[in-house]
């Protein structure tokens, strides 16, 4: 007979593993399906320092935590992607490419990726200057300048830590003050080797095999300058992976998904958690606090529909 699970989450980061916990300690049937590692995007995180009762703890290390957490109440991963999810009656059908999973339930717990700046040739200098994770490939940039795009508290983060590791770095952003915890803007502020460029966007790459440098517009004034630099983080945010579902469901005019205060969505036994939907505040401790939520009207939904 074919194995129908009570519930799959799609997502093993802090949202995901959070949901898998609960829904275990319930009783449900549950797998978690991985395309990378447990933790998701928060492995790429140096330093996480407001996580309650942690102080500051490493992204990989809490990710890791919350993978051993999981373990011990023995929650299954799949450990593959995803290609598509959808609907036949009451069971929701999620296609990996090494396996087709069923269940009653799903939690979408995926995420977000990274934004793009959406400039010419961007996509030829991935990997040759142009990264989109500080902690991932920072290291490579050691006593060089290198200059980082963004305005939130994971930019304001990345630029500290690069300031550790390379000998200059300028931050870009294109308003006249940041998004970020003050807390942050504060240390961001009080390094020497961190410049300020604010009121100004990246509008062209100069570079052979290599970046060389940067122009950067000021969107006030219209001036153009160029900046010598090795490397150029983007960290602009993230944007909704939607385009797996094989269905429609309500979504904000950002393209996340709308859920109510149980992280329902608009198709019945269709749960949406962590940055992925609407929701005002997207932190580690928040996804975790969604999960929790969805299992547990995850939880009702699927002894209501077994019935």
């Amino acid at each position: 007979m074919e194995k129908i699970y009570d519930l799959v989450i799609l997502g093993g980061g802090p949202a995901g593993m959070t949901a898998g916990i609960y829904a275990k300690r319930a009783g449900l049937d549950v797998v978690i399906v991985e395309k990378t590692l447990p933790g998701g995007a928060i492995c790429n995180t140096a330093d996480v320092s407001n996580f309650t009762g942690f102080g500051t703890i490493s992204g990989m290390e809490l990710a890791t935590k919350m993978f051993e957490h999981t373990q011990a109440l023995n929650i299954p991963f799949v450990f593959d992607e995803v290609k598509k999810v959808k609907i036949e009656g009451d069971i929701k059908v999620v296609e990996c490419f090494s396996e087709t999973i069923k269940a009653y339930a799903v939690i979408l717990a995926f995420g977000a990726s990274v934004r793009k700046l959406g400039i010419d040739r961007e996509r030829d200098y991935v990997g040759k200057g142009i990264s989109y994770c500080a902690t991932c490939d920072g290291a490579l940039y050691k006593g060089e300048t290198v200059a980082l795009v963004g305005g939130g508290n994971t930019a304001l983060e990345d630029a500290i830590y690069l300031s550790n590791v390379a000998k200059k770095v300028y931050l870009i952003h294109r308003r006249d003050e940041f998004r970020g915890e003050k807390i942050l803007q504060d240390e961001v502020k009080n390094k020497d080797n961190i410049e300020l460029i604010l009121n100004s966007a990246v509008k062209n790459i100069v570079g052979d095999k290599k970046i060389e440098k940067i122009e950067v517009e000021n969107l006030i004034t219209r001036e153009t300058t160029s900046l010598a630099v090795g490397g150029l983080f983007v960290c602009i945010g993230r944007g909704p992976d939607t385009e797996i579902l094989d269905f429609d469901l309500e979504k904000d005019a950002q393209g996340y998904i709308v859920t109510d205060q149980y992280m329902q969505t608009s198709v019945k036994g269709i749960f949406a958690v962590g940055d992925i939907r609407n929701t005002p505040l997207r932190q580690i401790i928040t996804a975790c606090s969604d999960g929790a939520i969805a299992s547990t009207k995850a939880n009702e939904y699927v002894r209501l529909t077994k019935k």
